[in-house]
């Protein structure tokens, strides 16, 4: 197996987050073959994410948002070949829409591993599992792959150091509250997290807020109502999700929405709760140890986020 090529059509941070399992786990078996990423946005491992050391080489066939324009279907080997790549022996396909899949399929290849269609455009049939790629990928190679997850020890010890002289105790609790995706109302208000804050200080608590410096207001707001809140990332020349992961890691449980930075907590392994509304919290949530999922759907028959309460949260610490 020399070359492996991933193709993953998820644009946000989140979205490359959620398969570090897959990747590591992979590139653990597999220890000599060159991997390849394919994406319809940009490779964050070589961006946002390139402090977590996750090593995929971009494969640019020059086809912006790949997969999604039908069109991309008469160029997809032509450009490919330009590469002089030779066939890719195994493509990996981690969306399941049949225009992406079918454009996908073009680039010459050995082994072609896809969920669409039921996993029918697979090259080897078999009985294959929904949500578990890693578990299908062994089937489909007929091999044992040693499930990986993240290491901390992966971060250069600047962001350990650094986030423990901005949280230096314990009994921190985290929030996060700001969603990346404005196209879906996804987010708890702040009123809530505010009331929730505010609890947790009166069980001598101590409430962290992961914001973004940029959302002066939001912060000025929360500080306003919340006199025990603090803001790490305001006091540190550092700014990145290897930054947030460190921080989490000095958290005794953090709550979240469905964000990219539920995902950088998710990386520190450490107690989580998190809130769903409109999205899927089977297929969004992280893969750890210890999460609480408080699902709008499941619990009040409604995809409005804001009808959980805050009792149903606090309850949860």
């Amino acid at each position: 197996m020399k070359k492996i090529l991933i193709y993953n059509s998820g644009g946000g941070l989140g979205d490359s987050i959620q398969i570090f399992t897959l990747i590591l786990s992979l590139q653990n078996h597999f220890k000599t073959s060159e991997f390849f990423y394919l994406g319809a946005h940009e490779n964050h491992y070589q961006g946002k994410l390139k402090e977590y050391n996750i090593q995929l080489k971009t494969l640019n066939l020059n086809l912006r948002y790949f997969g999604f324009r039908w069109w991309h279907l008469f160029f997809a080997k032509k450009n490919f070949l330009r590469k002089e790549l030779g066939k890719i022996d195994l493509i990996i396909d981690l969306q399941s829409k049949l225009r992406n899949t079918l454009i996908l399929k073009k680039i010459p290849h050995n082994n072609f591993y896809s969920s669409t269609y039921k996993f029918k455009l697979c090259t080897i049939k078999g009985d294959y599992l929904i949500k578990n790629h890693l578990q299908n990928l062994s089937n489909f190679l007929n091999i044992n792959i040693k499930i990986i997850k993240f290491n901390l020890n992966k971060l250069d010890d600047k962001y350990k150091m650094e986030s423990k002289r901005l949280l230096p105790d314990k009994n921190y609790i985290g929030f996060s509250l700001t969603q990346g995706n404005v196209y879906r109302k996804k987010s708890w208000s702040v009123e809530n997290f505010i009331d929730l804050a505010n609890k947790v200080s009166e069980k001598n608590l101590k409430p962290v807020f992961f914001i973004e410096k940029k959302e002066t207001d939001l912060i000025k707001k929360i500080k306003l109502n919340v006199p025990d809140a603090l803001f790490p990332e305001l006091y540190s020349n550092i700014s990145c999700p290897a930054l947030v992961t460190a921080l989490s890691s000095r958290l005794k449980l953090a709550v979240s929405i469905d964000n990219g930075i539920m995902h950088m907590i998710g990386l520190a392994n450490i107690p989580l709760i998190v809130l769903f509304g409109p999205t899927d919290s089977k297929k969004f949530s992280p893969t750890i140890d210890n999460i609480k999922i408080l699902d709008s759907k499941g619990i009040y028959d409604s995809d409005d986020i804001n009808t959980i309460t805050v009792h149903d949260v606090f309850k949860l610490i």
